[in-house]
């Protein structure tokens, strides 16, 4: 076997250091964050991400873990065989057989709820795309309950959204997602519109789990326009920025925030664009953005309000 060179050595440290700061950006965690979950200092952190860290077996699981992913899917390219041969059929596909493979695949294998999918609406994106205040709206045109998803988390574990990832960390916190989820689900047979975490696409098998109980849209918008409208409710998490002593953010601390929101888009592009519909927010009124947001989803079927707010 041929010894790895020092130039592979540090080509292999880059690329593991590229993909933990990839996994960071899409789990939306800071290094500050990372470091306090995995139990590893910041320091050491930066090291590996840069490309320079001596990372051991013990270092890697304790990263994965915290980031609620094997070290496996830390480190494999390559698709499992099954999926890669599944794969490269759908390659083959036009837009129409497409359609069909996955209607086929959903009916199959209980990708998708026939029971009322379409009449729960789950609003998908980052921070200051406008979940809440377009997801409220629209709940109130159509007489449904409207609900945030972190609200309910924190009602299923009993205790706020900090405590939750103190306590259990992100596997816990994804766990008591999932089941408020289920719950939500199976008590708003009648219909409801609810906000998500910016973070959940993140999450294959809650993200799964949230498109095939739910009509997902992503309200889109550009990053400047994220940054502006997060400043405007005082709230920078996940993001990374400091403030004076007056409130005011530094403009070097603008700066970072901004360049880690577009991380954080870049990293989950793809995933927030599996959602059944996208609503461009950029550059439009809230009224605009509301009436784009109605002609996405499916038509609100004839409800008992009663029944619905029960």
């Amino acid at each position: 076997m041929r010894a790895m060179s020092e130039t592979d050595a540090r080509a292999t440290l880059a690329e593991l250091g590229a993909r933990v700061r990839a996994w960071r950006a899409r789990r939306g965690m800071t290094r500050k964050q990372l470091a306090s979950d995995s139990g590893l200092s910041e320091r050491f952190l930066a090291d590996v991400e840069s490309g320079k860290g001596n990372v051991s077996i013990n270092s890697l699981e304790a990263t994965a873990r915290a980031l609620n992913i094997t070290i496996l899917d830390l480190l494999q390219d390559a698709p499992r065989p099954a999926l890669a041969r599944v794969l490269g059929i759908l390659h083959r596909l036009d837009e129409t057989q497409l359609d069909q493979a996955h209607a086929l695949l959903a009916g199959s294998f209980g990708l998708s709820d026939a029971q009322g999918r379409e009449k729960r609406i789950a609003l998908v994106g980052l921070r200051g795309a406008g979940k809440t205040t377009l997801g409220g709206q629209l709940a109130a045109e159509r007489g449904i309950p409207f609900i945030e998803l972190d609200r309910e988390i924190e009602r299923e574990a009993g205790t706020s959204m900090n405590e939750i990832l103190l306590l259990h960390g992100q596997a816990g916190y994804r766990r008591y997602e999932r089941r408020a989820l289920l719950r939500i689900a199976e008590e708003h047979a009648g219909g409801v519109v609810m906000t998500t975490g910016g973070s959940i696409v993140s999450e294959r098998e809650t993200f799964d789990l949230l498109q095939s109980h739910f009509y997902c849209v992503w309200l889109k918008a550009s990053p400047e326009e994220h940054m502006t409208r997060v400043v405007a409710q005082g709230d920078m998490r996940p993001f990374a920025a400091t403030r004076g002593e007056n409130g005011e953010m530094a403009r070097d601390a603008m700066n970072e925030a901004l360049d880690d929101i577009r991380r954080i888009l870049a990293s989950r592009e793809a995933l927030y664009a599996r959602a059944d519909a996208v609503v461009d927010t950029a550059a439009r009124s809230l009224k605009q953005s509301l009436k784009d947001l109605e002609r996405a989803v499916p038509a609100a079927p004839a409800i008992d309000k009663e029944k619905a707010f029960a």
